[in-house]
């Protein structure tokens, strides 16, 4: 359980209790940052895109399609290894994750955030976001439930929502901890948000189950997901895109780079917050195991992918497939490749996987790799489509790149905001590890 020896009731307290009452001025400090980034980075360059239109992008005719997009495939996929890694090693009792999970949740929640103000951003005409939900309205006019698009909608609101009430269902008890040793204002404002938690026998059977029943529920609703965001692009009849494989591609992308985001949490968790009694070398080894197994997943499905276009012998599939490995973003493609089919491969090593510093910039390439293949997904099939003369090239603007750069800093704040509300931890998950206290002077 730690590297200093098994903690007691109290010391998980006093570990988690003083990251939501201390602020220092590293936390002033990243928050000012993100804050300022996320103003200046997504929101301004947004309004300035709602203020003279969808022309500020470099999408046209040929790519109608950009980082947006790009973008909010990213979102959803870093998403998705919160919740379901939780949800699937609640089911298995796996007790390592319950020093990781809440944090790990949040990341599906503020992932998900972040995607949905991808949608608006790249909607262009964000007053007519009330068209997608299926409402009467002044024009008469009702979604489409054919489109993809709308499977989008319906997916990630089901999902946003159940991940918001499994993250707060399984932090009801720890509500109740803050409650208890807080004074003031915030002990009125927890013991509102714990739903006046006593601990009794029949609430913590009622958790147990509810919680148990949501674990079951996110799962397949997580992997469904991700496979109706690929529909957008596999039912098109774009060579490079339309693809059969694409549904547990993009689920096996997802849950890959949401693992590494994992990875990247646990780092700065554990060695800002010092929970290093609680985050050990047993997490990061179990993650390295799940991180090589899922990149050697996507490279065999890579490799099918590309194989399956050249054996089609279609002329509009191999001149894709020419682009991508040799085209204008040919050298993003082999990034991708060396960031995640070969770098994790040296996690076959104990000693790598057990490394902390290691594992934290390994993680950061898998998605810095992950984050090119979204871009690539859009970059290089649109402008290459059938007709030779309709061939051109995407490039970003610099408001894209500006709002991508902002996206990152909007996930950093909401993140920051949460560890100061939450307990990043897991306070009675924890405790249920640790051997029974005994009284003082009683037998062991």
């Amino acid at each position: 359980m730690s590297e200093r020896g098994q903690p007691s009731y109290q010391e998980v307290n006093d570990a988690v209790l003083p990251t939501m009452t201390t602020f220092t001025w590293r936390y002033w400090t990243a928050l000012s940052i993100s804050v300022t980034v996320m103003i200046f980075g997504f929101f301004a360059p947004w309004w300035y895109q709602l203020f003279v239109g969808v022309g500020a992008a470099g999408m046209s005719r040929a790519a109608y399609w950009g980082t947006y997009l790009g973008n909010f495939i990213f979102w959803i996929g870093l998403s998705h290894s919160g919740t379901l890694l939780s949800a699937v090693l609640h089911i298995t009792q796996s007790d390592w994750r319950k020093s990781i999970y809440r944090s790990a949740e949040a990341m599906t929640l503020f992932s998900l955030i972040t995607a949905a103000f991808y949608v608006m951003v790249h909607l262009g005409r964000l007053w007519f976001v009330h068209w997608t939900v299926p409402i009467p309205n002044v024009m008469g006019l009702w979604p489409n439930f054919r489109s993809p698009l709308m499977f989008d909608v319906m997916a990630i609101t089901t999902y946003l929502t159940a991940s918001s009430i499994f993250i707060y269902m399984g932090s009801v008890p720890d509500f109740a901890t803050v409650r208890d040793n807080a004074t003031g204002l915030r002990r009125k404002i927890y013991a509102i948000m714990c739903f006046g938690w006593r601990g009794t026998d029949r609430e913590w059977h009622r958790l147990g189950w509810a919680y148990t029943f949501f674990a079951v529920l996110v799962i397949p609703l997580a992997v469904s997901v991700h496979s109706i965001v690929s529909w957008d692009f596999a039912l098109s009849i774009v060579p490079g895109l339309h693809h059969t494989i694409f549904a547990p591609y993009f689920v096996c992308g997802a849950i890959f780079s949401g693992t590494a985001g994992i990875v990247t949490v646990m780092y700065f968790l554990r060695k800002y917050f010092h929970f290093e009694r609680y985050i050990t070398e047993k997490h990061f080894n179990n993650l390295g195991k799940l991180l090589l197994l899922l990149s050697l997943i996507w490279s065999y499905i890579n490799m099918l992918e590309l194989f399956t276009g050249w054996f089609s012998g279609s002329s509009f599939e191999i001149e894709a497939l020419r682009f991508k490995l040799f085209g204008f973003y040919a050298p993003l493609f082999w990034e991708m490749i060396a960031f995640c089919a070969f770098l994790p491969l040296v996690l076959f090593s104990e000693k790598i996987r057990t490394n902390f510093r290691l594992m934290l910039w390994i993680s950061i390439a898998i998605n810095i790799g992950m984050f090119t293949e979204r871009f690539l997904i859009v970059a290089t099939t649109q402008p290459r489509k059938f007709l030779p003369d309709a061939f051109s090239f995407y490039m970003p603007s610099l408001v894209e790149i500006a709002i991508t750069i902002g996206s990152f800093a909007v996930f950093t704040t909401l993140f920051l905001v949460f560890v100061k509300v939450f307990p990043s931890m897991s306070m009675y998950e924890v405790k249920e590890t640790l051997n029974l206290p005994t009284r003082k002077g009683a037998r062991t």
